[in-house]
């Protein structure tokens, strides 16, 4: 996977708040960037126990959203490479928020797919890791360069 224009537009766009979406990979070997609205603050809003932060230190899909990406994807023979968010203003890492979201009960919820952390620091990007479950742990991963 490489990190696309598109990608970096989305999440330098909604900065200071985290960005987020998906990184299909298709059939032929390509993928495809889908950004998503980061509705966190809606459920903060009407939940603040349940979703204690807000859009600046957390992301949430759609789920509806999300759902409906991931059948129109499964029709065209694409799967969920990665999801990939951005961390504003404090560096590129899987937080333990990030890893208690992919793997609640200490197993990933979407086995295969890989998250992608972005730093935009002062509104730019800075820095992006790629996070894979390795059986018992998220580990970095390498990003491609070409």
């Amino acid at each position: 996977m490489v990190i696309t224009p598109a990608l970096v537009r989305h999440l330098e766009s909604v900065y200071p708040e985290e960005g987020c979406g998906l990184v299909f990979a298709e059939r032929d070997g390509t993928f495809t960037v889908q950004p998503m609205p980061n509705v966190y603050d809606k459920y903060h809003a009407k939940a603040p126990q349940t979703y204690p932060r807000t859009n600046r230190t957390a992301y949430l899909f759609n789920p509806l959203e999300f759902s409906r990406l991931v059948d129109a994807a499964d029709a065209r023979g694409a799967k969920i490479h990665s999801i990939f968010h951005s961390h504003c203003d404090v560096g590129a890492y899987f937080s333990a928020e990030d890893k208690a979201m992919a793997a609640p009960d200490g197993q990933p919820l979407l086995p295969g797919v890989d998250y992608l952390v972005v730093a935009i620091d002062l509104g730019r990007m800075t820095k992006a890791l790629l996070f894979g479950w390795t059986g018992s742990d998220f580990t970095e991963k390498p990003i491609s360069q070409t």
